[in-house]
């Protein structure tokens, strides 16, 4: 089991990294971490929803994820409530008080269940905990972190951050506040973020060794540009003002409190001509040559940050421009239609409805059931959207030269309908599994405003590119070819930092901690 002495030291990458290494090695590895608290999430071939992260970190095992991998998920929204997923499946929304109170105390069966079947399938199961195990006014109910290692009878690696200072003191601390039986379950450390000269670290390591009587498995280097997917919205203050130097196109993605899956723009952040920020204010919205409303937990709730921020208004002054375009993905989606009620409180603990930005002539209604599927189709023959493509060597704007494939997944509580389908175009022919097909998206039939249910629409590498080509036409560039494949690039990211852990990591004694023997 892998534990950290705070939130955000790197539990999550590191987990992925050591998933992909075990299967290198020539073992079945699987990851698992009971209760995950996360607004980033994964839709599973099944049609569940996990945390992105366990998806992130099943993909890096070279398996499907399933609810197994995290079967607690719990999403919060406003006014300190939060929506509680079982298996996948949206169970109730509860307040902080009531989750520990009355579901936390029957949450161990399925915990346990849910690790057994793992345990029983696969060779290795790196169980992840959450934030610190030292948070003593949670410990009585914790089913995350020692409790967890106790009834599975897991060794657990402790995690520090040498980054954000005092890591001798965060990892003597941790120790210090857990109960004896648990600092015996603790068997390493691994020191992550390191920047600088090993040398002057190592006095500091041996006297934590002789301090605590336990070994420092490894003190990992600083990796910049980790591009494995991030599940909790910290890391966006790292992005917030994009890359340093001058790309070609600019986005802007809004960042309201609860924005959700923003990992829908890594793949457009990985394009050599683009520049992604991530913005909360008029003032920081600049000129845009697209603005994007990403998907959120609490709709209404962050429409009204909007209006009340003067973001609503900057982006109707700024989508006069001719050539910007504003594209809203989920919850954005729903923000850009004419009205939107939530009748069953699913959003908040109350009814509520709202007026929308009137961009499209939509009208979601928040329902009590969850939609969570994968997606697969085309891009529409006839579009609204501004796509660039090559037509027999030559380049041609609005028309396609061959269908245009996207994949994508949903997730959403909300039933969108066009009221005025003549004013609009749909976007995509799109299928569920073992279903029919048909229209999703609508978008103005300029192509200056549209939006889609589709997460993960821009890892589809011929759309990604012709759509940046259209932004790129407008403002008088000329087109790129595609640059990477989305697919490949994970890949090679798992890789890359499995490699960095592997140079760093004592894993010979990590195997023996985990009672195997070290492949040779």
């Amino acid at each position: 089991m892998l534990q950290g002495t705070a939130s955000d030291v790197g539990k999550s990458v590191i987990t992925t990294a050591l998933c992909r290494i075990f299967k290198q090695d020539g073992f079945r590895p699987a990851p698992f971490k009971s209760q995950n608290m996360a607004l980033n999430s994964y839709v599973t071939e099944d049609g569940k929803e996990i945390g992105r992260a366990q998806g992130a970190q099943a993909e890096a095992c070279g398996i499907e994820a399933t609810t197994d991998m995290n079967p607690i998920l719990i999403k919060p929204v406003r006014d300190m409530h939060s929506q509680i997923v079982v298996h996948g499946v949206p169970f109730a929304q509860m307040s902080a008080s009531d989750y520990r109170q009355h579901f936390l105390p029957e949450a161990k069966q399925t915990v346990m269940e849910a690790l057994d079947r793992l345990r029983s399938t696969y060779d290795v199961v790196l169980m992840e905990g959450a934030g610190s195990p030292a948070e003593i006014n949670l410990k009585d109910r914790d089913i995350v972190n020692m409790n967890l290692a106790g009834w599975a009878e897991a060794p657990v690696i402790l995690i520090s951050d040498i980054d954000r200072g005092g890591v001798f003191a965060s990892i003597v601390g941790t120790l210090e506040l857990l109960e004896p039986h648990e600092v015996q379950r603790v068997k390493g450390f691994i020191i992550n973020k390191f920047r600088g000269d090993l040398s002057l670290l190592q006095p500091g390591l041996d006297w934590l060794e002789e301090r605590t009587g336990i070994p420092v498995l490894g003190v990992l280097p600083y990796i910049r540009d980790i591009q494995i997917e991030a599940e909790d919205s910290v890391v966006l203050d790292s992005l917030h003002h994009g890359k340093s130097g001058q790309q070609e196109l600019d986005l802007a993605v809004i960042r309201y409190p609860r924005i959700s899956n923003f990992t829908d723009f890594d793949a457009l952040s990985r394009e050599p001509d683009v520049n992604i920020r991530y913005v909360s204010s008029p003032e920081e919205l600049g000129s845009p040559d697209a603005i994007l409303l990403p998907g959120t937990k609490d709709t209404i709730g962050d429409l009204e940050f909007l209006r009340e921020s003067g973001l609503e208004q900057a982006i109707n002054r700024h989508i006069q421009r001719e050539h910007v375009q504003l594209v809203g993905i989920c919850g954005g989606y729903q923000m850009l239609g004419q009205h939107l009620q939530d009748p069953f409180a699913v959003e908040a603990n109350q009814v509520q409805e709202a007026r929308g930005m009137g961009m499209l002539p939509l009208s979601t209604t928040f329902l009590q059931n969850k939609q969570t599927v994968r997606a697969s189709g085309w891009v529409q023959v006839e579009h609204p959207i501004r796509l660039h493509q090559e037509v027999d060597g030559a380049h041609s704007a609005g028309q396609l030269a061959s269908p245009l494939p996207i994949e994508g997944y949903e997730i959403h509580m909300g039933v969108t309908e066009c009221h005025e389908p003549e004013r609009v175009s749909a976007l995509f022919e799109i299928r569920h599994p073992g279903g029919q097909s048909f229209n999703e998206g609508w978008g103005t039939q300029d192509g200056k405003v549209w939006g889609t249910y589709l997460h993960g629409l821009f890892e589809s590498d011929r759309f990604r590119r012709s759509w940046l080509n259209g932004l790129r036409e407008s403002k008088g560039l000329a087109p790129l070819r595609e640059t990477y494949s989305a697919r490949e690039h994970k890949e090679m990211e798992f890789d890359r930092v499995a490699e960095s852990l592997r140079s760093a990591l004592d894993l010979e004694r990590i195997y023996e901690i985990m009672g195997l023997q070290t492949p040779h």
